[in-house]
């Protein structure tokens, strides 16, 4: 059997499900009477800031640069990664809206219950693809490969409503339920103002988007008095359960939901309704609802993020989201009813089953609770990465991002960087690979490092400090007893001599200081250098010196105990990966705790 899910993976619950059916569904009245939008935001509740760190990509999954975003009056542009970071975003309560533009797609959205701490957004934008070419004047049908159509009657207008003669040329996407990609691709989230400008979840069997353009790229829409009729084609999952008619929804732009104008009806497999203007429309059956929020957290009380949560209706089905970096995921859910709820790993490290399995509700009004996940068998590991992100002159980051993830390039969590500091958290099996890597981000200077590995020392991971700097491909940075952070990028040596002996030195006289370092592990016996955890020993050396440090007179031995973990050593050419920690005497015999980050190419 088929099983048709929505799944919104971003950070909330967008709108979990359609919930108690309207006693008009296929009676919508007072359909001539305009909504009153001042009227209907009574329901976003107060207003709030919140900072939303969002992706945004093409229908293949690449990022797609210099897109505007923007929220009420705060403005962003994506970098090259398709990331946009907007801090301290003017939104509601229980309503967010982020708009998406750029020349050469159709504009898109993404509305959004907002959570405390950093949203997180994905959002897939449709190219503006002419699928077929019909001319004012003429009546014409331009219809996709799936069936999904729009019968024109020739009669266009231009933006200032005067009459369009000449070639028109059409725009049109279908969205089908049963395509998990449909929740990034649509606008908005499934909320709505009814007939009656009443608040209402949606159920949806199908979306149509349809632009129309003129000869010379000018938008066109139907003139007034004229229609057109719209086609729909519904999956075989959704059969069973589709009414016999259904209302029809079209997205207002400017206000970020959905809005209840006429109806459609089941002809054969599709839906066939009549509309008199053109936008997204969006076949629905709507339903009242209570905003829940869920915090899921470890037995120790630790956030969990990234973890994707999916609650499940008796009558709605299955809807769910991300939980974001505090552990946290809302929306909307069916009012007065219990729930299941199931609580799953994201990424290819996840464990088999659930991680949680329960019910939850009913909820008569808006509600908080924290899900407790156990972890009896010891099968998962949560692992929990903090670390400090400084540019090319050591100064903190104030806007940036970090993205963790594993040693196969799969994301796993990604953090808004402020101050300098970040802290990312996942699960991951305890049978997978301890190798995670880092990319940073400087938002503000377009500044950013490389892809760097480190290994995971659980439960915590300090990988020190990270440079974004886009001059230098390799660099040492370290904190003496948790001070400032300082930085070499020059002059750095790596390498294997055989495969006993790994070092990684630097040496620099400027006339005034020496700076060096000397650090590595000389195996005795011959044993060969791989990838783990050396903890102080005699085959571990290490030994430096900046304007205001240095260890003793011995490099080696009884006045340093310091700890190598290495992530990855890579040919001649490539990186070695590594941090390091632990504490020396200094040349007055005074102990110091020192924590480091090596990414140095491989010299020999």
């Amino acid at each position: 059997m088929k099983i048709t899910k929505i799944f919104f993976i971003t950070s909330f619950l967008l709108c979990l499900f359609s919930c108690n059916n309207d006693d008009n569904l296929n009676t919508p009245q007072n359909q001539d009477q305009d909504p009153d939008p001042i009227a209907f935001a009574q329901n976003f509740g107060s207003v709030i800031t919140r900072t939303f760190l969002g992706t945004v990509v093409d229908s293949n999954n690449n990022p797609i640069e210099n897109v505007t975003i923007s929220i009420g009056s705060s403005v962003a542009s994506t970098d090259a990664n398709g990331v946009f970071i907007i801090n301290n975003a003017t939104v509601n309560q229980r309503f967010g809206y982020v708009k998406a533009e750029k020349a050469g797609f159709i504009h898109a959205s993404r509305a959004v219950v907002p959570s405390e701490g950093t949203n997180k957004v994905r959002i897939t934008m449709l190219a503006e693809t002419i699928v077929g070419t019909t001319s004012s004047g003429t009546e014409d049908t331009i219809t996709l490969q799936n069936g999904a159509s729009v019968a024109l009657d020739g009669n266009y207008i231009k933006p200032d409503g005067s009459t369009y003669s000449g070639n028109v040329n059409v725009i049109m996407h279908h969205l089908d339920p049963a395509d998990e990609n449909m929740a990034d691709q649509m606008p908005g989230m499934l909320y709505a103002a009814n007939a009656q400008n009443e608040a209402r979840m949606l159920q949806t069997y199908g979306m149509l988007a349809v632009e129309l353009r003129g000869e010379n790229g000018e938008d066109l829409n139907l003139a007034e008095g004229s229609t057109a009729e719209i086609t729909m084609p519904l999956d075989a999952s959704l059969m069973a359960t589709a009414p016999s008619s259904i209302p029809l929804w079209y997205f207002d732009e400017v206000n970020g939901y959905w809005i209840e104008d006429g109806t459609a009806t089941l002809v054969g497999n599709a839906y066939v309704g009549t509309v008199s203007h053109f936008s997204f429309w969006n076949c629905d059956i709507p339903a009242e609802a209570v905003n829940l929020c869920i915090t899921v957290t470890d037995e120790n009380g630790n956030t969990l993020s990234n973890l994707n949560a999916q609650i499940t209706s008796t009558l709605y089905g299955s809807r769910g989201g991300n939980t974001n970096g505090s552990g946290v995921v809302c929306g909307l859910v069916p009012s007065n009813e219990s729930l299941g709820l199931i609580i799953y790993e994201t990424g290819s490290d996840a464990c088999t089953g659930s991680l949680y399995d329960g019910t939850v509700g009913p909820f008569a009004s808006d509600s908080n609770i924290e899900i407790v996940i156990t972890n009896v068998s010891g099968e998962w590991i949560t692992e929990t990465v903090i670390g400090n992100f400084t540019d090319c002159n050591e100064n903190p980051i104030s806007e940036g991002y970090v993205r963790l993830t594993n040693n196969f390039d799969n994301l796993l969590d990604i953090d808004f960087v402020e101050d300098g500091e970040f802290e990312l958290s996942t699960l991951r099996c305890s049978s997978s690979s301890n190798i995670f890597k880092l990319y940073a981000v400087d938002y503000v200077n377009v500044q950013e490092t490389d892809s760097i590995s480190f290994t995971y020392t659980s439960p915590i991971t300090n990988v020190g400090t990270i440079a974004s700097c886009n001059s230098i491909e390799e660099f040492v940075t370290y904190q003496v007893d948790g001070g400032d952070s300082f930085t070499n990028a020059f002059g750095i040596q790596a390498g294997l001599d055989g495969e006993s002996y790994l070092g990684i030195s630097y040496y620099d006289n400027n006339g005034t200081v020496y700076n060096q370092l000397s650090i590595g592990i000389s195996n005795e016996g011959g044993a060969p250098v791989t990838i783990g955890v050396y903890p102080p020993s005699n085959n571990t050396f290490f030994s430096f010196q900046d304007e205001t440090n240095a260890t003793g007179p011995n490099s080696t031995g009884s006045d340093t105990s310091i700890t190598l973990n290495i992530s990855e050593i890579g040919n001649v050419g490539d990186y070695i990966d590594l941090t390091f920690s632990g504490t020396y005497l200094d040349e007055n015999l005074v102990e110091h705790t020192i924590t480091g980050t090596i990414h140095a190419l491989r010299d020999y």
